[in-house]
């Protein structure tokens, strides 16, 4: 609160800092105006001055514009002066004050000031409730400050019981600006005091609080270092004692006589030289010795110049491929073909073979079988839902736990630079933001580019030229058209009964047995049982599944012998078909005879999966009032198109086939392919639609005994259609004996094991008549067309 209390006095500006009333301050005064203001004032009675601040320290000859307007009334304490020349004064704040008008400006600066009392709102509530809550955080703070003689300023600060002075005596030792101890000088009130007060006290707790912390966890890392050297001297001088020890020096030792002794291509060893000459200057407690360690003994490890001792001999080969499978001469054929090309001409690069087929025929094993017959050492690994480019490449050793890619890992474990290297479901690689695999492995099978494969963590080129690469895949469709460029494509077909009752009896029985801890002549399975099993027990075209089956037997069988009292001699256990049933079940697969009558509208076509061939039903009947084409089955839009192309066809050609015309006009149609769970697609149903459609209009069936597979034209063409092998094994083992093929496929039936081909009716037709000729027994339409007025009627479920 203002009074009428006014006076002149001299002016002592001081700089970065501001006195309170009731607060002694040690000042060194050297400005020449600042001196003489001390001198008036000391003539004066009471030694009474104006202590205020400037608004910037470097004014050096300050006017009242330049001083804040609010100051201290002061009273000189004490004077001296140093050698130097320089006064030191102490001197204590008694009041505020405001600054009013200049009087004078030299020698010294003289103003007219008017007293302000002290704020008098001390008694509130709230007012209270601060000056407790400034005691506490003044506590907080001698705590955190931990300097000598601070628990008694502390305690001497707690005692004081008017929160102004109390608020005025805090300032000074609180690290605040001049701006802001001005303005707690300025505060007009006792509650915006205490609460600027506060905020700088909470402040700066927080900062001391957090100094603290920084500092602890400093000293704690710095104390775990000093635990562990200690540690690690006490360990070394151990092993001293037991004589088991190597000093670092030692370990430098034996890896400069390792880079001296390994046989490294010249750029390598330049390379490991200067890392090992970086790793000498780094403490063995640094994290990164260690991880450049690792890397040296890595570079070490490669196999830069270090190759099998390959033969080539193909007679070797063939017996080799011959021994661990049964069948796959075409692949075989290529395989040797190959290795042929590599013994002529030793510098030629190794081919990338690429071999796809269905599941479980014997793709992995092949690659076995390649390095086992070539003397080299064998690799693998899979590549399936790899998403992260770095597998491959591997990481930058910048990252934290970087590791080399699966490729140098690889030739790392084969302990040579000429491996036969598996690259397993290359066609499931995956790709999102991390990188595309598929990309990465383009420079890895590029013959061209893979001589200076350069991995991200060796950072050095690596000779890639000489590793035999083989993949696997299930199918083509999801490989990149430039990583299939890249290699030679090998299709591992499906096996046919015949093949997979051979495979059973040489390999896969046998080696059951051997698992289960059976002797052969303890467990019989004769061929008629196996034959069971191939044909009611699974369906694929490879034999994964018909080894699991033969594995549930060998574990029944050895049950019944672990279950023998001890020194019970083994009888013989032959596996007939009534054990068969009650070991494995009910049978799985239901023969195709219960379609050896077809109804008019169901004609038997052939489709292709990924795990081989397989008989396919196509429904068709006529919805009379009606005239819409309706489609089900999962059908996708290449089949929906073959279905609208053939009901096209027939209703263009009705009447020079010999059709009624009026049951097209009259009649809707629906065409349904069972098994609606499973997505269909392709163009190769649409012979078996045409005619499935051809017998619902003349109300005929097709032959039982005849499937079919072919893309149709709008014109009336039969178009070729890939997947034969595996289609005519599907139709042999449904029991069927006629296909007809597209005059183009003939090509394709040399793929076909000889002894099904024998077994087997094939029709070559090029045209859409020829279809249907073949298909009704020689018979034309016009002869089978049923007279006006009779129903065609059929159910879809055949």
């Amino acid at each position: 609160m203002e009074t009428n209390v006014v006076m002149t006095l001299p002016v002592l500006p001081i700089k970065r800092t501001v006195l309170f009333p009731g607060v002694m301050m040690p000042l060194t005064i050297g400005r020449e105006r600042s001196v003489a203001a001390i001198h008036a004032a000391l003539k004066t009675e009471d030694k009474t001055i104006i202590v205020v601040a400037q608004r910037h320290a470097q004014t050096e000859e300050p006017s009242l514009t330049d001083l804040y307007t609010i100051g201290t009334k002061a009273i000189i304490k004490q004077i001296g002066q140093s050698s130097e020349g320089a006064f030191h004064v102490v001197v204590q704040g008694l009041h505020r004050v405001v600054l009013m008008k200049e009087e004078q400006k030299t020698p010294y600066l003289q103003v007219r000031a008017r007293l302000l009392e002290q704020p008098s709102d001390v008694t509130t509530t709230e007012a209270q409730a601060l000056h407790r809550a400034i005691k506490e955080l003044v506590a907080e703070l001698s705590r955190l400050i931990q300097a000598p003689g601070i628990e008694e300023v502390s305690a001497f600060l707690i005692d004081e019981i008017d929160p102004v002075t109390l608020a005025y005596r805090i300032a000074p030792l609180v690290n605040l600006t001049v701006a802001e101890e001005q303005r707690l000088l300025e505060s007009l009130s006792a509650i915006d005091l205490l609460r600027s007060l506060y905020a700088a006290l909470s402040k700066e707790i927080q900062i001391l609080q957090l100094r603290d912390k920084i500092a602890n966890d400093a000293q704690r890392k710095i104390s775990k270092s000093q635990r562990e050297y200690i540690l690690r001297e006490q360990l070394k001088a151990i092993q001293q004692e037991l004589g088991e020890s190597e000093n670092e020096d030692s370990d430098m030792a034996r890896l400069k006589k390792q880079v001296e002794e390994a046989d490294l291509p010249d750029h390598v060893h330049k390379e490991v030289e200067r890392e090992l000459n970086r790793l000498a200057k780094i403490p063995p407690s640094s994290p990164d010795h260690q991880v450049l360690r690792t890397y040296v003994e890595f570079v070490l490890e490669l196999p830069w110049k270090k190759a099998s001792q390959e033969r080539l001999d193909l007679s070797t080969v063939r017996k080799v491929l011959e021994e661990d499978h049964y069948g796959l001469k075409e692949v075989k054929d290529r395989i040797v073909e190959h290795l042929a090309v590599l013994k002529l001409s030793p510098t030629a690069k190794a081919p990338i073979l690429c071999l796809v087929g269905p599941p479980g025929v014997g793709k992995t094993s092949l690659g076995q079988s390649i390095a086992r017959a070539m003397g080299r050492a064998f690799e693998r690994f899979s590549l399936g839902g790899v998403h992260d480019e770095a597998e491959l490449r591997g990481h930058r050793r910048t990252y934290v736990g970087a590791l080399p890619g699966r490729i140098i890992q690889a030739i790392r474990r084969a302990g040579v630079n000429n491996p036969v290297l598996m690259l397993d479901e290359v066609d499931k690689l995956g790709r999102d933001f991390r990188g595309d695999p598929a990309s990465a492995l383009l420079e890895i099978l590029d013959p061209a580019q893979n001589h200076t494969f350069r991995d991200h963590y060796l950072d050095l080129p690596f000779d890639l030229s000489r590793v035999f690469f083989i993949t696997t895949a299930n199918t083509l469709d999801t490989i990149s058209q430039p990583l299939l460029d890249r290699m030679e494509i090998i299709h591992v077909q499906g096996y046919s009964e015949r093949e997979k009752l051979e495979i059973a009896h040489r390999y896969l029985w046998p080696r059951r047995l051997k698992e289960a801890g059976i002797e052969p002549q303890q467990a019989i399975l004769p061929n008629d049982v196996l034959a069971v099993i191939i044909a009611r027990y699974t369906r694929e075209a490879g034999v994964r599944q018909l080894e699991q089956m033969l594995g549930r037997l060998t574990r029944k069988i050895a049950l019944r012998f672990a279950e023998l009292p001890e020194g019970h001699e083994r009888t013989p256990v032959t596996v007939d078909l009534a054990t068969l049933r009650e070991w494995l079940g009910s049978e799985r697969f239901m023969p195709e005879e219960a379609r050896k009558t077809l109804p008019p509208g169901v004609a038997t076509g052939l489709a292709w999966t990924p795990t081989g061939g397989d008989v396919l039903y196509v429904e068709s009947t006529l919805l009379p009032g009606n005239h819409d084409l309706t489609l089900t089955g999962q059908l996708g839009d290449v089949m929906q198109e073959s279905a609208r192309a053939a009901h096209s066809y027939l209703w263009s050609h009705a009447e020079s086939m010999g059709m009624d015309i009026s049951r097209f006009k009259r009649n809707g149609v629906h065409i349904h392919v069972p098994s609606g769970a499973i997505p269909k697609d392709g163009p190769s149903a649409g012979v078996t639609m045409v005619t499935a459609l051809a017998s619902a209009y003349v109300g005929k069936p097709v032959r039982s005994d005849t499937a079919m597979t072919g893309e149709i034209s709008l014109s009336g063409l039969v178009l070729p259609v890939g997947g034969i092998k595996e289609k005519v094994l599907a139709a042999h083992r449904a029991g069927l004996s006629r296909i007809i093929l597209p005059k183009a496929n003939e090509k394709d039936l040399m793929d076909v094991p000889e002894e099904v081909r024998n077994a087997l009716t094939f029709i070559l037709v090029e045209q859409i008549e020829e279809v249907l000729c073949a298909a009704f027994n020689g018979a034309s339409l016009s002869s089978l067309q049923e007279e006006p007025g009779e129903a065609v009627t059929m159910s879809l479920a055949g």
